[in-house]
Formats: structure tokens, sequence, C-alpha cells
């Protein structure tokens, strides 16, 4: 028999209540497309599953999939990400939720198979845990579900690895890819609500600062440049030679880690691999750095090798462990090496998520109205395109538009 939900208290919705209508003022794309597809309930009779963080901004997405038809189920995708307050108020919403803030990595497989056991028809995932339960241990489920979408830089890889394997059991579309989602969520929403965190959860000042970004992805790109807007000197570690350059470039340091830990006040993972901060560079960091990942897993920051190494640890602030090496350095790491905007702050602002879940709710759309084969594919591009144009259509902007002259122009290899 399967649970309506699990949460860890269904009092706090008002709470959650308010978040969310505080988020949904200020996504004016999901909800245009909301509007626009209400009453087709294009969604009617599908089961939707999510694996996604369970904040306000999600439960605006899971909210509308609710009012385009869909029955919903929910497990959060990092257990402290999880906001207990929306979890209870999406459960008033009639979402079937299971999750909640602080839950351990036992609880978390159980409320992933939770989620599945409401038979989804399609995945929306975000770190490619839903997909892989399905193929390691629930392949009973793979005949009804149509396929999915996934939004992070970690579940595509995982996606695109299980592919190259042959395993990847039903089509999955590549949000995380998508324009509307690469551009503005990974570079200018990582950018923002990775500081945003540091900040709040450390109250320290970044002017004057070194700070070591690891990877210079556009999660990296975007972490750089509020760093150098905030006044810190910024040094950029790369194993990627192209990307190396164009930090160089950009205005940035470029050296390997063995370097930059010696000179680092914070260091920002934002890689998507793993150990990338770990012994050797732990070793000769300068006493009271700050140590935060903004990749999906808890990998990156290798926190093994800390408890290891520590001869004491204790908590001076919420979110922030500080680690006591034999010489008496601190180490202070933020949101236990998880995710750091969301482990310590509020994720990404809202209107880069407005964004996001559009493209979620389109791909989802998309996934339950066409048959593809099992496989990795991109967003296709009108779906892609139509969320930059919902968003200037929200704004008020009008773009110039090309005649068929020069239509015809582009398309011919004539002068």
């Amino acid at each position: 028999m399967r649970n309506e939900f699990r949460i860890a208290d269904i009092k706090l919705a008002p709470e959650g209540h308010r978040r969310m209508e505080w988020a949904w003022e200020y996504m004016p794309v999901l909800k245009l497309i909301a509007e626009k597809e209400a009453a087709s309930k294009p969604l009617d009779g599908v089961t939707v599953g999510a694996c996604l963080h369970l904040e306000a901004k999600t439960a605006c997405l899971l909210k509308v999939l609710r009012g385009l038809g869909a029955t919903v189920a929910a497990a959060g995708s990092n257990p402290l990400s999880t906001q207990d307050p929306i979890c209870a108020a999406l459960v008033e919403e009639g979402v079937h939720v299971f999750s909640r803030r602080g839950m351990s990595a036992d609880e978390y497989g159980d409320n992933l198979r939770e989620m599945l056991g409401w038979d989804p028809q399609v995945i929306i995932d975000d770190g490619g845990d839903v997909v892989a339960m399905v193929v390691g241990e629930r392949r009973d489920l793979v005949k009804n579900i149509m396929g999915g979408c996934e939004e992070t830089t970690t579940g595509i890889k995982r996606l695109r690895a299980m592919a190259a394997e042959g395993v990847l059991p039903f089509p999955m579309l590549a949000v995380n890819d998508a324009q509307s989602k690469n551009l503005f969520d990974n570079r200018y929403g990582t950018g923002q609500s990775v500081w945003d965190a540091m900040l709040r959860t450390t109250n320290l000042m970044v002017a004057g600062k070194s700070v070591v970004i690891a990877g210079y992805g556009w999660c990296g790109k975007g972490a750089s440049k509020r760093a150098a807007g905030l006044g810190a000197r910024v040094i950029v570690v790369e194993v990627d030679p192209h990307r190396a350059l164009e930090a160089l470039m950009d205005g940035f340091e470029v050296m390997n880690m063995n370097d930059a830990a010696k000179l680092g006040d914070v260091f920002i993972s934002v890689t998507g691999d793993t150990k990338v901060i770990r012994r050797e560079h732990f070793e000769v960091m300068k006493d009271g750095v700050l140590l935060a990942n903004a990749g999906h897993f808890d990998v990156e920051v290798y926190v093994p090798d800390l408890r290891e190494m520590a001869v004491k640890t204790y908590s001076p602030r919420a979110n922030v462990d500080t680690y006591v090496m034999p010489d008496g350095r601190r180490l202070h790491l933020l949101g236990e090496g998880r995710l750091v905007n969301l482990a310590a702050g509020d994720g990404h602002p809202v209107e880069i998520m407005d964004l996001s879940f559009a493209m979620q709710l389109l791909s989802a759309l998309y996934i339950s109205q066409n048959k593809l084969s099992p496989g990795l594919y991109n967003v296709p591009y009108e779906l892609d395109r139509r969320i930059a144009e919902l968003k200037l259509e929200t704004l008020g902007i009008t773009i110039e538009k090309l005649t068929p002259e020069q239509e015809a122009y582009m398309a011919s290899w004539r002068e």
C-alpha cells in the first residue's frame, strides 16, 4: 500500500503558503504558460514523479503541474535543501510529498522509493537519482514511463554515461543544456545564490580576499564574476585548456589547485567531479579559510579527508562546521559540503527559476505528448526559444524580426 505523504510537520503549512505566494508573484513566465494551458488540462491522467529541491520556487512548478491535471508525487533531491513548511503546504495542495530537512541517506533513498511507488509516467529529475534508481532496482516501472527531463549538469553527466552503456531505458530531455536554462540559471542564478548563501552564513567581507573557484563552466563563470564584483581577487582552477584561457582573458588568475590552496581565503567548487579539494590541499591552506561546494553532490570538497585530519570539530554558526587541524589551523566548511546555495540559502533568485521551471514544464508536456525512443535528447529549439520569447513578453520588450528578404539572404550561399 502506497503512502499519501511523509513529511516533518503538516502544521508548518501556513508559513509554506506565504513563501509560495511570494515566489509566485515573481514567476510571470511559469504563470503565463499555466494560463495558456489551463483550459485543455494537458496532463490529465498523467502521474508526474519529481525529485527536486523542495523550496518555494519548486513548489510553484509542482502546483502548476497539479493545475494542468497531473497527479504529482515529489521527493527532495537534497537533505539540506528541503524546506519543511513548503512540504507541508504542498501536501495541502494535493501533492504527495516525501521529504524532510536533515533526512538521513537511508531516508533519502526510502523517500525516492515512496515517490516511485506512485508509478509515474513522466520523471522530472535533479541529479539523476530517480533514473538511477529505476535502472538499478525498479526496472518494473520502465514499461509505464514515457520519459522525463533533467535540469542539472551532474544529472546530464550521469544520463550520458547511462546512454553510452545502453542502459538508459526511456527518453530524457537535457533541460540543463537548453539555452534558457544554461545561460541564465547556471551563470546568473548560481553566481548570485552562492554568494548570497556565503554572505548570510558567515557575515564576513569578500572584498580584499582571495577567492578560488574550481571549475569555469557557466556556474564557475557566474561565481567568479560575482566574486570580482564584490572586490575579491579571483583565482580559477581548471582542467580544460580552453576554459582556462577564457578565465585568463576574463581577467582572472589561473593555476592548479596545489598552488591555489596556499593562497585562497575562500574556496568554491563547481565542477561536478569528485575529490576536487582534498587532503593535500587541506594540508597547506591558511588558517580560517572558508570551504564551499556548489556542485550537485557533496563529493567535491572531500569531507572524509577533513574528518580524518581534524583533531577537533565544532559548529560556530548555523551551517558552518569547523575542522581544527593538528597544527591549530581552522578550516570552515559551509553547508556540510553540500550544494551551498540551497543547503545554506534559498537557492537561485525567483526570476531565474521562473525560466528554468518553465523549461521543465514545457519539457514535461513535450514528453507526455510525443513518443520518443530511449536516449538523451536536447530540448527542441522551438521550446527553448519560446521560453525566452515569453520572458521578453512579460517584460514588455519587443525585439527585431528578420524581413523575408533577410531570411532569404541568410539561407543562400550566393551574395
